[in-house]
């Protein structure tokens, strides 16, 4: 069977299941199986959802070098609730001091290959390494995040990184997501409470003014269809 094939059976057995049903089929049909977390409240909420199937689920984080404070946090609390330790990938410190010599601390601002160099540096070439060898890779992304989001399946081959992708929250309200965080006292960050809806990096995130699009605090210096760091194709 091609992988164009596999996608699509996919998607057709899996149109109607439940959250939980999606997670639970890749958790028993493929070995190798991980959830990639910024630790954002939807992530957090597959967390939960993984975690209450398979207490030794593969679920990391990138540790970019410049998270927020209350990022840490919620890491800390999450693995206290659920007595897990979150894999932490880390960039490469020699290409981190490469891209400070020749950019300077915040060259990100400057142009958008500067961001995306930045970005390929502290979460790209990680999120390489934290996905080799995987068959499965679980996001937590939303189609209401953005208009580079609004086409994405719940299940599709990721040509960049080789691998199946699966997004079980694609179909996902802002008011579903929070339902389960306050049904299930799953930890969140902080920051979700200060008007940050996405939250990133923090020279790249700020919050959002009321009726701004909820992605509107990332790179908002940027153009919306320009709002992706490599980590998720359009």
């Amino acid at each position: 069977m091609s992988k164009e094939e596999l996608i699509k059976n996919l998607n057709k057995d899996l149109e109607n299941k439940s959250t939980q049903e999606v997670i639970a089929f890749f958790l028993k049909n493929f070995k190798s199986v991980a959830l990639s977390s910024s630790l954002a409240a939807e992530d957090q909420v597959l967390t939960d959802v993984i975690l209450k199937q398979d207490k030794n689920a593969n679920i990391f984080t990138l540790d970019t070098g410049r998270l927020h404070p209350e990022t840490y946090d919620v890491m800390d609390a999450t693995n206290l609730k659920y007595g897990v330790k979150i894999n932490v990938f880390f960039p490469d410190s020699q290409k981190v001091q490469e891209l400070y010599q020749t950019q300077g601390v915040n060259g990100h601002y400057e142009s958008i290959d500067k961001r995306k160099n930045c970005c390929g540096i502290r979460k790209i070439e990680p999120l390489k390494r934290a996905l080799n060898g995987l068959d499965v890779w679980i996001t937590g992304l939303r189609a209401a995040q953005s208009v580079t989001r609004v086409d994405m399946p719940l299940v599709e081959w990721d040509e960049s990184f080789g691998v199946i992708k699966v997004n079980p929250l694609i179909n996902y309200s802002e008011d579903d997501v929070w339902n389960y965080i306050k049904e299930n006292k799953v930890p969140y960050n902080k920051l979700h409470d200060q008007g940050f809806p996405s939250i990133g990096c923090a020279p790249c995130t700020r919050a959002v003014k009321e009726g701004e699009d909820i992605r509107a605090g990332r790179w908002w210096w940027e153009n919306p269809e320009h709002k992706e760091c490599g980590l998720h194709k359009k």
